[in-house]
């Protein structure tokens, strides 16, 4: 491709050399380089392109494009912008044939419910015969191929290939999450969302490496309602109106009181046998019965926020309720069926303020116990070691500490500060290291009426321990204990 088709969507510089080359390949990887490359020397929290100017060059890369100055021989041609990362994803774009122009594109952000609303949206449109393809926090599905996540929200050159390899397997939609860290750092930018989504904000990723405080979270999530057709926010959000200022789209509202667009009345919780529930009614654009086997007021949330996108789609009501009832999150509240006596679910829960939000949750259903099995990361903050001991003492009738994810820190140390935030509370608690043995201590002492929650893992189906990553999925260890291995 031309470089002067790649450049169409930016303002640039030539800052030398010339803009008639054949480019071979689009690479922000100095590793990667091959002849004819275009290098995006792109600024990143660990290291610089910037500094690999010389090193590609000589692995045959002959298009630079900088935002700082580079020395290289004048034969390389120099393109100079503002901003490599959003120059990135409009070459990205480019380099692929703008892929997202031949698919309806939806983007869900907020700080809870970006997963489970993505697989509802992906549940309901593919019951009504649409193809779909993910992009999320746990995987990327392209037709049948699946590809573990590393982020939320992939780089822009990563998004741009999935865009392409879902278009040419013939998928007419993709539902993507997208983060504040991905909106803040231009993955997204370089083509225009059909649906933008807001679930909810709340304090989140604010430190060194994310942002600076909450209004920096608030303006970066507010930047997808700037870069979409049409947003759907959730009108209970007190955060809301600051997070569309500024917007450029039309704007529907969802909620649970009629001054939204559509909205949820008449909740009853649902318990069966192994399972918990909600019903509501649909008012509003809509109008009909919803039956979801998810609890709480966030699974009305999240699948009222399927509903609105998927109406925009022509889904039939009778389609829409069928997914939800059939639709199933990998590791956020998933129900695993291990007795009609009582309930156990698996939750990626692994923040005080997720726990506290879980566990609240739950004793709506006035369980005659709730008991809660977690442990929490090696190498990270023991603040939120105490901050989860203590929730859990707090609300759960019954605690299993174990081990997470130790890394390089040994697992009774982690236990020890966890139990120092249930120290501070009156909640009974049991410590078992082994995960699986106390999963299996969680199981045979389940008692009628338990809800059971193994908080933490999720989706996760490994475990790091000094720094090696070894298979262990718990929906795996339950399968094991149910056949008595």
């Amino acid at each position: 491709m031309k470089l002067s088709q790649l450049l169409e969507q930016i303002e640039y510089t030539c800052v030398q050399g010339g803009l008639d080359k054949e480019i071979k390949s689009v690479v922000y990887d100095s590793r990667k380089v091959t002849p004819d490359s275009l290098f995006l020397c792109i600024k990143g929290a660990v290291s610089d392109g910037h500094k690999y100017a010389k090193e590609v060059v000589e692995k045959g890369a002959t298009v630079l494009v900088v935002q700082d100055e580079v020395e290289v021989p004048e034969e390389v041609t120099v393109i100079r912008v503002e901003n490599t990362r959003y120059a990135m994803a409009c070459i990205s774009a480019a380099w692929f044939g703008h892929p997202a122009e031949k698919m309806k594109v939806i983007g869900i952000t907020g700080t809870k419910g970006k997963t489970t609303t993505t697989y509802l949206v992906k549940s309901i449109l593919e019951n009504a015969g649409y193809k779909v393809g993910l992009i999320g926090t746990i995987e990327a599905i392209i037709g049948d191929e699946v590809i573990p996540a590393a982020n939320t929200t992939p780089e822009s050159y990563i998004v741009q290939e999935y865009f392409a390899k879902m278009a040419e397997a013939g998928c007419d939609c993709v539902v993507m999450e997208v983060s504040s860290q991905g909106l803040m750092l231009h993955r997204t930018a370089g083509f225009v969302f059909d649906f933008g989504i807001f679930t909810n904000i709340e304090p989140d990723h604010i430190g060194p490496n994310e942002h600076k405080d909450f209004d920096d979270y608030l303006h970066c999530k507010g930047l997808l309602f700037k870069q979409c057709k049409v947003g759907i926010v959730n009108a209970d959000d007190e955060h809301v109106q600051q997070v569309l200022e500024g917007h450029t789209c039309t704007v529907e509202t969802y909620g649970l009181h009629d001054n939204a667009d559509l909205w949820a009345k008449d909740l009853k919780l649902v318990t069966g046998k192994g399972v918990l529930g909600i019903d509501y009614e649909v008012q509003g654009l809509m109008d009909f019965p919803v039956e979801i086997d998810l609890p709480g007021k966030f699974s009305v949330y999240n699948s009222l926020t399927a509903i609105a996108i998927c109406r925009h789609f022509g889904v039939s009501e009778e389609n829409i309720q069928k997914a939800l009832r059939a639709a199933k999150v990998k590791g956020r509240i998933e129900m695993v069926k291990v007795s009609d006596e009582f309930t156990l679910m698996i939750d990626y829960a692994h923040n005080a303020m997720s726990l506290e939000s879980l566990l609240t949750t739950l004793k709506e259903y006035k369980p005659k116990r709730l008991v809660c099995l977690f442990g929490c990361g090696g190498n990270r903050s023991k603040l939120r070691r105490y901050e989860m001991g203590e929730v859990s003492g707090k609300l759960a009738d019954l605690t299993i500490i174990t081990s997470d994810n130790p890394r390089n820190e040994e697992p009774q140390a982690i236990i020890d500060d966890i139990k120092i935030g249930i120290g501070k509370t009156d909640g009974k608690y049991v410590e078992i290291i082994d995960r699986k043995e106390a999963i299996a201590y969680a199981i045979h002492n389940g008692q009628p009426g338990d809800v059971i929650v193994l908080a933490g893992k999720g989706h996760e189906d490994y475990q790091e321990i000094k720094g090696k990553k070894y298979p262990m999925d718990e929906r795996d260890l339950i399968r094991d204990i149910l056949a008595g291995k």
